[in-house]
């Protein structure tokens, strides 16, 4: 396929690597100057866009991805696809759908789980929202980019699954940091607390596969002085998201919301930015109760 690709940070960069490695034909545009192998380079986004098959965009908020696609859906073909892998909020990817729509395109809500290492590996997980045929039409490339995608309904609906999910693990993430720290206090070492609670009721992704604690457990950002693979900043984008969400939706959500609050304070007030999100625990290492 002739492909646009605009974005191309962290995320999209392999991700444009591993299309254009796989025989497509792929434009890239970044507002700052970037090379990706194999990917040749536009002058702007709606030039990336012209005569493409598909427009992947992989941009940091919903403002900026209404703002590109207000740019590319002009220059692009009807019957082309918008396929946004952001993760934005799903008001967003709903007002880009029907934009799309109006000029003879179709849009997906496509963001992705994984981080870097699997955009890298080509190991994503694509959460789909929009028309079961565009998602079709996009499995190669869903095929290339990841290991699965999953089409979780109308427009929207991939975002709100991102959404759930990414609350669900800033919530375990922070019980597992907080159980390691007790376990440190209670005199519990922490290879025996694994073994007990990655086979057991209390296991998680965030125990058993990104274990927080370094030297226990699969190789994790833990072992790598918490160098970020998801980093704390981007969890606190996300839980802020939920929480947008949740009052839209008029959820209760109040682990969220602790969720949310706890990453707040340790990304904008503490010496989290810039941390993996797993670096909670040296920070309830060093707290007190009360």
């Amino acid at each position: 396929m002739k492909i646009g690709f605009i974005g191309l940070g962290n995320m999209g960069a392999p991700m444009a690597k591993n299309l254009a490695a796989a025989g497509h034909e792929v434009r890239g545009f970044d507002v700052t100057d970037v090379a990706v192998e194999g990917v040749s380079q536009a002058a702007s986004a709606a030039e990336a866009a012209q005569g493409a098959d598909v427009v992947v965009t992989m941009l940091p908020n919903g403002e900026i991805l209404r703002a590109v696609a207000a740019e590319i859906h002009p220059a692009m073909e009807p019957g082309a696809i918008h396929l946004d892998c952001s993760t934005v909020d799903v008001a967003s990817s709903q007002a880009v759908a029907e934009a799309a729509s109006g000029h003879g395109l179709s849009a997906l809500d496509a963001p992705v789980s994984g981080g870097t290492g699997g955009a890298a590996a080509g190991t994503l997980t694509f959460m789909v929202g929009g028309d079961a045929g565009a998602v079709e039409t996009c499995r190669p490339l869903f095929d290339v980019m990841g290991q699965k995608a999953v089409h979780c309904g109308a427009a929207g609906m991939g975002q709100a699954a991102k959404i759930c999910n990414n609350m669900i693990l800033g919530v375990t993430m922070i019980a597992t940091c907080e159980a390691f720290a007790m376990a440190d206090k209670l005199g519990l070492a922490r290879e025996a607390m694994f073994d007990v609670v990655s086979t057991s009721s209390g296991a998680s992704w965030s125990m058993n596969t990104y274990c927080p604690a370094p030297g226990v457990g699969p190789k994790s950002p833990a072992d790598n002085g918490y160098r970020p693979g998801f980093a704390a900043d981007l969890m606190l984008k996300d839980l802020r998201l939920s929480q947008a969400a949740a009052a839209t939706a008029d959820a209760d959500t109040p682990m969220g919301k602790a969720a949310c609050d706890l990453y707040a304070r340790f990304v904008e007030e503490e010496d989290g930015r810039g941390k993996d999100f797993s670096a909670m625990l040296p920070r309830f290492e060093k707290r007190h109760r009360g």
